[in-house]
């Protein structure tokens, strides 16, 4: 069963209102709630607490999903992952790495 999103002004791949290009497919299950979101502006607009990044000590927990296919990846994975869904090879907005601090401990 995929895991349920939230967000805001969701499709039905994860994109949201802040993020909405073809790439913009991931979720992050936030560290705080253990809720995925689309983006950490979606969860601060709508969760009613603080996010925390996910410490290393923790990247070996299913933490981001693929929007496309549904997959679980851990932290590790999806850091490792190249831009592109490991199980089903839609391609992830490389632009995100600019965020990674947001969701993840710096390394």
């Amino acid at each position: 069963m995929r895991p349920i999103v939230e967000g805001v002004s969701l499709d039905a791949e994860t994109r949201c209102a802040h993020y909405h290009s073809a790439v913009d497919i991931i979720a992050i299950k936030m560290r705080c709630c253990g809720i995925y979101y689309a983006c950490r502006e979606c969860h601060d607009e709508l969760a009613g607490h603080g996010s925390e990044v996910w410490p290393k000590a923790e990247w070996d927990q299913p933490a981001v999903l693929c929007g496309a296919c549904g997959v679980e990846m851990s932290v590790r994975d999806y850091l490792a992952c190249e831009n592109s869904c490991p199980a089903c090879g839609a391609p992830f907005n490389p632009g995100c790495k600019t965020h990674h601090h947001l969701y993840f401990e710096p390394l």
